[in-house]
């Protein structure tokens, strides 16, 4: 059994401080004793993640805060943007486990139902949000991706931001015939519990199932496998990362 705090860096990939502060209370809020969480977010970068321009843009802040983390002795890292920008990429430059949220996210959902629907933000992040589906194998745990309409940023200023996010969750559900609600952005991560009471099924929250699922592994002393595809790169043009020289 570990003797040492299990160390947790979250980055979230965009730049506004305020969700980086509520992103890592959600992430305290279930990391257990004798779990360290460190949130931070890029200098610069996107404000918000909303195209793929933004997410493109944010990678290059996402790799430099995982290099910081690897060097400073971070045990695992989550990358708390559910495109789950730079992931790959992450995981070649980390020692210990890197965890996305949407994957983190969908993965858990599929425990807990026959099919779960995802409530995201604008329209045009759906499609994007099908091909993270595809990629991780959930495809068909994934009954539909609803569309709330509100921006990123507008999710902690919008006085009827809750109101329009429960509602695409109970319209997601009678539409879907789904049995779990996943969160589409991190941003909406201090919803969960509220979300959860109002509609009587489990809403799930990426933040909190990257964070634990990145706990459980580092207690079970696994690490990503330096072998093949995520074998340390002979480059890292943001700095030197796990074996990068």
């Amino acid at each position: 059994m570990r003797g040492a705090p299990v160390r947790i860096l979250v980055v979230n990939p965009n730049s506004t401080e305020s969700m980086t502060a509520s992103i890592g209370a959600c992430a305290r809020a279930v990391a257990g004793p004798g779990t360290l969480v460190e949130a931070v977010s890029p200098d610069g970068g996107p404000v918000s993640i909303e195209s793929h321009v933004e997410e493109a843009l944010s990678v290059p802040g996402v790799l430099a805060q995982i290099v910081a983390g690897e060097r400073d002795g971070a045990d695992a890292f989550v990358i708390a943007c559910f495109g789950d920008p730079g992931l790959l990429a992450a995981r070649e430059l980390a020692t210990g486990p890197v965890i996305g949220i949407a994957e983190a996210a969908m993965r858990s959902a599929a425990y807990l139902g026959r099919g779960f629907s995802v409530v995201t933000t604008l329209e045009r992040t759906v499609g994007h949000t099908w091909d993270l589906a595809r990629a991780y194998g959930l495809e068909r745990h994934c009954l539909g991706v609803h569309a709330t309409g509100i921006p990123v940023v507008e999710l902690e200023t919008d006085p009827v931001a809750y109101a329009t996010v429960l509602g695409a969750a109970r319209a997601a559900m009678d539409t879907d015939g789904s049995d779990v609600i996943v969160l589409g952005c991190a941003g909406m991560a201090d919803l969960c519990a509220r979300l959860q009471d109002d509609l009587g099924v489990p809403v799930v929250d990426g933040v909190a199932a990257a964070t634990v699922t990145a706990r459980s592994l580092v207690e079970l002393g696994l690490t990503t496998s330096g072998r093949s595809e995520f074998a340390p790169p002979k480059q890292a043009p943001v700095g030197q990362g796990r074996g990068c020289h």
